[in-house]
């Protein structure tokens, strides 16, 4: 068997132990959540991010109490990211020990992060959000303007960049609990590596389906989620994806995220007054 079913294997086995978590605490969702759910993760699949337009859209219509968001987001995104590693993981080529490695890299990140922000006093996240959806504004910012690094066209990584790269990752995965997603600074750190930005489609969608299991499992186990509104997400994200890797497959996204831009600040400078 060569490395990628083994890949494959490795991840239906996180997908079954997180439907095992999820389903012992899940409850009926409403319209509004499986809306939710399936415009954020129709747009996640098409490179936009589902966190902080998750979040923006929890504080505009008051769904999710504050010191619940990170474990409701977590929570609500792991199965769809897990559909979306799938499709990417197939699709895109991308050299398998790099993969792995980071993988390993962000499940250790993600299981670290989850654990301190589960327990993190209600004003603490409200902060910890309210700069995590700024950090995600000024990302899409600087995305926009087209100011990321253009990258390379390596496909893997080796060395003192492999290193840099997963301890990054370690990084990047434990801050994600938060709420501020991995795309965006994934993205950002194989380009500066050289590595085609392509790659970072795989490489993130397959760091959150590893590590977002292990993550919304101990959310989950402290109660420090809403479980029908992550219900919602779940469901109207399995829906989504498919669609828009399959069917859509692209949009002219350029005018939509400069409104995820504004949205986005808008709600990060709610939070911050709240807290």
């Amino acid at each position: 068997m060569t490395a990628k079913p083994l890949l494959f294997a490795a991840l239906a086995a996180f997908a079954i132990f997180y439907l095992v978590v999820f389903l012992k605490g899940v409850r009926r969702p409403s319209g509004a959540d499986l809306a939710t759910g399936f415009v954020t993760n129709f747009f996640d699949t098409l490179g936009i991010g589902s966190f902080a337009t998750t979040t923006s859209i929890f504080k505009f219509w008051k769904m999710v109490p504050d010191e619940l968001i990170p474990g409701t987001l977590n929570a609500g995104h792991t199965l769809p990211v897990i559909l979306q590693a799938f499709i990417y993981i197939s699709a895109i080529d991308v050299d398998v020990l790099t993969l792995v490695l980071l993988i390993a890299a962000a499940v250790a990140g993600g299981w670290f992060g989850a654990g301190i922000v589960a327990g993190l006093p209600k004003r603490a996240v409200q902060m910890g959000m309210g700069f995590a959806l700024l950090t995600a504004a000024a990302v899409m910012i600087v995305s926009q303007m087209g100011l990321f690094p253009l990258g390379g066209t390596a496909i893997e990584l080796r060395g003192w960049r492999l290193v840099i790269g997963v301890i990054c990752n370690f990084v990047f995965a434990a801050i994600s609990t938060l709420g501020v997603g991995l795309y965006a600074p994934i993205m950002t750190m194989v380009s500066l590596l050289g590595m085609n930005p392509v790659a970072a489609f795989p490489i993130m969608m397959g760091c959150g389906a590893f590590l977002m299991p292990v993550a919304s499992a101990r959310f989950i186990w402290r109660k420090a989620y809403l479980a029908p509104v992550a219900a919602g997400l779940a469901l109207g994200g399995l829906l989504a994806v498919p669609i828009a890797a399959f069917v859509v497959k692209s949009l002219p996204l350029t005018t939509l995220r400069y409104g995820v831009i504004v949205v986005v600040l808008y709600a990060a400078v709610l939070m911050l007054r709240r807290s």
